[in-house]
């Protein structure tokens, strides 16, 4: 092994995780915290966002952001700040030499932020949620849409950055209760990966986080069973193109139906050797590209199928999905294709190790919620799954009743675009419930 990891839990219930790989010649710094828009309701959708913004506004010890940054760039980093649905992170990358410079900075915008100019971050906000929106103001972000009509009434339906109208109203006494909530200690998790000790680590970030109020992790409310489908939701959008998605409900990453997933989203989308690239836009020429993605969170998942094409060849590329997807139900895998994914998904793993990111997110990241596998139990899982296997999981999740499509665009060619997600020609009925497959997970 390249790599070795260490994990210990300060006093405070603050989890420390580092990830030594002496072979490297850099290091990465990254905070982990379990908050997003899943934690948030209608009135506060937006805050944990707004609060990311917040702190690179400056802290107690660095009033001003352009040192604070440049006390960062100088030693070989660069801050940053990501808020997703169920988490967000702070991270740089750094030398290795400096890391008490980078933890120090990071450890107190996150104990001690000043909270600061909420009016100007305000605004910022407001103009980076036009992408997300049309001339009339109406969602066309596939990835918002598709939430909502997946998890209707729950908070993973809530939009990250929020709506206009929340973060209009949002009030800095929101944000300094949602901050009190949730960044403290038992809901946090620092990491370091690369060229790094971990004695060292452990003992700069007591210091960094000494201020960090004792607290537990977050507890979120389980998702909803998704309505059946097959369902078609369209936004009219004057634009050359129609981009779609196709969803279909699956399963987190702990679930034993997982690993045959994997391999099902490889063989779908790995290269333009794989079924979908080649059968829609190397053989057919419907469209420019298209792609596969599993998104999981800790109690649910999704395989996401995604593309864009002429209003009138929308209907033809859905089809032509459909038709790949229903090939996987009916015929199992050839062995090579079968052996090529498997081959693949361990390259991949073993690229990782050489990326302070990656292990940082596979063993910090997934701390925040469970303890995190070794890269070789995962693939060994994926290795074990058989072309039967793969079938099987193929028709628990590729039905009728499991289709969701959302797709924004031109309304020519919509009538097509109904008949055939109605239709959803090729896929099989409802064989097991992948929502009763949820709850029967495992891990």
């Amino acid at each position: 092994m390249s790599f070795t990891t260490y994990r210990d839990v300060l006093p405070s219930g603050l989890r420390v995780v580092t990830v030594e790989t002496p072979h490297l010649h850099t290091a990465l710094l990254a905070v982990y915290v379990r908050t997003g828009s899943r934690h948030e309701t209608l009135a506060t959708n937006g805050v944990s966002h707004y609060l990311e913004h917040l702190f690179f506004r400056g802290s107690e010890g660095w009033p001003d952001t352009v040192k604070m940054n440049a006390a960062v760039e100088e030693v070989g980093g660069n801050l940053n700040g990501v808020t997703t649905r169920d988490h967000g992170y702070y991270y740089t990358p750094i030398h290795p030499a400096h890391l008490r410079v980078g933890l120090d900075i990071i450890g107190d915008m996150l104990t001690r932020p000043r909270l600061t100019d909420m009016e100007v971050e305000r605004q910022i906000i407001l103009e980076e949620m036009l992408d997300e929106v049309d001339e009339k103001g109406r969602d066309i972000d596939l990835d918002n849409l598709s939430k909502h009509l997946l998890f209707p009434g729950h908070p993973l339906a809530l939009k990250i950055a929020g709506t206009r109208e929340s973060v209009t109203n949002l009030t800095h006494p929101q944000i300094l209760e949602h901050f009190a909530q949730h960044y403290v200690a038992g809901n946090i998790v620092v990491t370091a990966a690369g060229r790094v000790k971990h004695s060292e680590v452990l003992e700069m970030t007591e210091r960094a986080f000494a201020r960090l109020p004792r607290g537990p992790s977050s507890v979120e409310a389980p998702p909803p069973l998704t309505p059946p489908g097959p369902r078609l939701h369209f936004v009219s959008h004057d634009e050359s193109q129609t981009e779609f998605r196709l969803n279909f409900r699956g399963v987190p990453e702990q679930h034993e139906d997982y690993p045959a997933l994997q391999i099902i989203r490889r063989v779908l989308d790995d290269g333009l050797s794989s079924r979908l690239p080649f059968e829609i836009v190397e053989k057919r020429g419907l469209a420019y590209s298209v792609s596969a993605s599993l998104d999981a969170y800790h109690d649910a998942g999704l395989l996401e199928i995604e593309a864009a094409s002429a209003p009138e060849k929308a209907a033809t590329v859905i089809t032509e999905a459909l038709r790949v997807l229903a090939t996987l139900c009916n015929t199992e895998v050839g062995e090579e294709e079968l052996t090529r994914a498997k081959r693949r998904h361990r390259m991949l793993l073993e690229f990782s190790q050489d990326s302070p990111g990656e292990l940082a997110g596979w063993f910090g990241g997934t701390e925040l919620f469970r303890a995190p596998e070794s890269f070789g139990h995962r693939a060994d899982l994926v290795d074990s799954q058989s072309a039967a296997r793969v079938r099987e999981v193929a028709r628990r999740y590729f039905n009728r009743e499991n289709l969701t499509v959302v797709a924004v665009g031109q309304r020519k060619g919509l009538k097509a675009l109904e008949r055939v997600v109605a239709e959803a020609p090729g896929l099989p009925g409802p064989e097991a419930s992948p929502l009763a497959a949820v709850s029967g997970r495992r891990g």
